[in-house]
């Protein structure tokens, strides 16, 4: 089980999501039972569990927008409580997976699954900001640069793993530079220490626009200025902000021809591609790691991270 970079500000209260939560929706699991209906998933099996409830019947799912599924209520997930339905968390020993032969996906040979907890979620959020459109850029331009935003503020209570990953997916793909904008400290020292080249947000303003530009500020701030420094003919993806509106530089935007996409990753159908990279040892989301513990710890451990900067924390029960 993995922390998200959304359970710290869910914990303190920081987003529009109303409590009592079930907290939890990245884990990779071992299945203990099975249905009846149940024709593909055996006991013993190590699967990866997408934190979004899907079908895999349905005309969305058929088309790969798992996360759109039109057989359950909308924004269907684990872990959000009231907002993604009544699913529970899978900070749990036990957790209930529907559509289980739609839904999981089996862990390949040899691939630990500390390292993957995070691929029902935030690795593979990462990697569909940038997988989609570095391999065009780059047959265009083998230079070409991906900048990646993180927090323009120094006090956020967002954790930066997406981000980070995100850079990891970049580098899988051949990128020769990549430029990691990020407020605080210690997430830069943690960037560099990735081999990434870390900016402040003031040393933003004088960098070149760029190609490829992914936004994981979370802030109307945020989006608005990773739409400002993506380049003529660019990309700029973002996971847009919880806040109501932000700001749009539409007239920028036309003139410069910038493709925009703001939304949600379709978890399922992106875990066997993140997988196949992570076999090919290309991408190695264990770099993010910060802390592994027991589940039986799990009540100080999750105290520890939701109070304290921690990127990615690992419950285990091994």
């Amino acid at each position: 089980m993995a922390t998200c970079d959304l359970d710290r500000p869910l914990v303190l209260g920081r987003t529009p999501f109303p409590r009592p939560l079930q907290l939890g929706h990245e884990c990779v699991a071992e299945v203990v039972a099975v249905g009846s209906q149940v024709q593909t998933v055996q006991v013993g099996d190590r699967v990866v569990v997408p934190f979004e409830i899907s079908c895999g019947k349905c005309s969305a799912c058929q088309a790969g927008l798992t996360g759109s599924c039109r057989a359950v209520p909308p924004v269907s997930m684990y872990g959000f409580g009231l907002i993604g339905g009544h699913w529970g968390g899978t900070y749990a020993d036990l957790v209930g997976v529907p559509y289980a032969d739609a839904m999981l996906v089996p862990l390949p040979d040899g691939v630990d699954p500390a390292a993957v907890a995070s691929l029902a979620d935030t690795v593979c959020d990462g990697f569909r900001h940038v997988a989609p459109h570095l391999p065009r850029l780059l047959e265009r331009d083998p230079g070409t640069e991906v900048l990646i935003i993180g927090s323009l503020a120094s006090r956020y209570p967002f954790s930066v793993s997406t981000a980070l990953y995100a850079a990891l997916t970049a580098q899988a793909l051949g990128a020769r530079r990549i430029t990691f904008c990020e407020a605080r400290s210690q997430v830069r020292e943690e960037a560099a220490g990735l081999g990434l080249e870390t900016i402040t947000p003031s040393e933003l303003r004088r960098h070149p626009l760029t190609p490829l530009v992914v936004d994981i500020s979370g802030s109307p701030r945020g989006v608005r200025t990773a739409l400002t420094k993506t380049a003529p003919d660019g990309v700029c993806s973002s996971v847009g902000t919880l806040s109501h509106a932000a700001r749009i530089p539409a007239s920028l935007l036309f003139v410069r021809n910038v493709t925009v996409h703001i939304g949600r990753a379709h978890t399922r159908t992106l875990i066997p591609q993140v997988l196949e990279l992570v076999t090919a040892t290309t991408l190695h989301p264990e770099a993010v790691t910060t802390r592994l513990a027991d589940l039986d710890d799990a009540p100080k451990v999750l105290a520890d991270h939701m109070t304290s900067d921690t990127t990615k924390t690992i419950l285990t029960t091994d």
